[in-house]
């Protein structure tokens, strides 16, 4: 009896333990989000329901249209050898309701159904869900090297400029993010500024990403004037990307010692400036993004950083981020609106990513987030002789 009594508590504690391990992580956010969005999600995906086709007017013709739809949707997206298992496991169940036998009786009829049917369909659904995942494991391998690779181009700490702070970040909405920033600074002491966001989601917008970073560091090499920057990423972009891969881009050029700041930007949101006496400016005039046209054209445009200024470049993740509680977006007011309180460039870039989570509340970001904010420190009023 206590070796029975012993066998059963490990057997408890063991599938306490595959409880805890099955279970992990799982929140009723994730549930509801499973059965709502990811739901819908997948049936665009998968269907191949299109929204050209006439609506039937019989509700049950077009569940059943859709149902239908969703499922050769599904098949048609695996693999022939896969199609035919996933076919057969759908057949299988029709095939288990045909009866293994049959009594009659004065009283009843009794209809015996073979479960090997049912079984064999189970078996050959999840041998399908098997094969599918270790293609998904093997996919998310390549993207973890592709992402630490593209992490790799992207500054992991601010250079250090003497009288100026930097705080910046960096979210992707996908493995591999589209978003691009660096610092480079040049032999005579000046610095570039450069932010972009290459056009769509994941692989695609990571390989433009790629070819902007090391095009812009040859482009700098070259000539660090940011309109001759931009004219050469986009001869780059527009020869290799292809129409639907381009590129917004903003760069400058700042001067620590002076203050005195030149820049360009192609099709990308204007940074803001908030000057120390609180007005804030866009820099920036509209131009089509990199990668577009054969010739684009820009204009290079000049401010200068005062002491007590402070600069904010951004992706459009930010302003266009879509809140959870009515889907308004986060908008381009409410981010100058935060820069109203003078601070250090580290608490407006906590300030702004604060209010953003706040306004996304449960929902995920649908876009890359690249946030960076400069200012040169303010010049101390010393009283004459330097004493304080």
């Amino acid at each position: 009896m206590p070796k029975i009594a012993d066998r059963l508590q490990n057997l408890a504690e063991r599938s306490s333990r595959l409880g805890k391990e099955l279970t992990a992580g799982i929140s009723r956010r994730e549930v509801a989000r499973l059965f709502d969005e990811d739901a819908r999600t997948a049936y665009r995906a998968l269907s191949d329901d299109t929204p050209d086709k006439v609506e039937e007017a019989d509700d049950f013709k077009r569940v059943l249209r859709q149902v239908s739809g969703f499922f050769v949707g599904f098949a048609l997206k695996l693999s022939p050898a896969r199609r035919l298992l996933f076919a057969l496991c759908l057949l299988f169940p029709i095939l288990g309701f045909v009866p293994a036998a049959a009594t009659i009786r004065l009283d009843r009829l009794q209809i015996d159904f073979s479960p090997f049917w049912f079984m064999l369909s189970i078996t050959g659904l999840t041998l399908l869900l098997a094969l599918e995942l270790v293609d998904r494991l093997r996919v998310r391998d390549e993207l973890d090297v592709a992402r630490q690779l593209q992490s790799d181009l992207l500054p992991h700490r601010a250079p250090e400029l003497p009288g100026y702070r930097i705080a910046h970040s960096y979210r992707t909405a996908n493995e591999i993010g589209g978003d691009y920033y660096d610092f480079l600074p040049l032999a005579d002491g000046r610095i570039v500024l450069a932010v972009g966001d290459a056009s769509g989601h994941g692989i695609s917008a990571g390989l433009v990403m790629a070819i902007t970073n090391a095009t812009l560091k040859t482009a700098v090499d070259l000539d660090p004037d940011p309109q001759a920057v931009l004219a050469h990423l986009n001869r780059v972009l527009f020869r290799t990307g292809g129409k639907r891969a381009f590129m917004t881009l903003f760069c400058g050029v700042l001067d620590p010692a002076t203050g005195d700041f030149e820049y360009a930007g192609a099709g990308h949101p204007f940074p803001l400036l908030r000057r120390a006496a609180g007005a804030v400016e866009e820099l920036g005039r509209g131009s089509m993004p990199l990668g577009i046209r054969k010739d684009l054209e820009v204009r290079r445009d000049h401010t200068r950083i005062e002491p007590g200024d402070l600069l904010v470049l951004y992706s459009d993740g930010i302003p266009e981020a879509a809140g959870s509680e009515n889907g308004d977006t986060f908008g381009f007011d409410r981010l100058a609106g935060l820069l109203a309180q003078p601070e250090t460039p580290q608490v407006v870039h906590d300030r702004i990513l604060r209010t953003l989570d706040r306004h996304l509340g449960d929902r995920a970001i649908n876009d890359d987030l690249t946030l960076v904010v400069l200012d040169r420190a303010p010049e101390l009023n010393l009283p004459a002789g330097g004493a304080i």
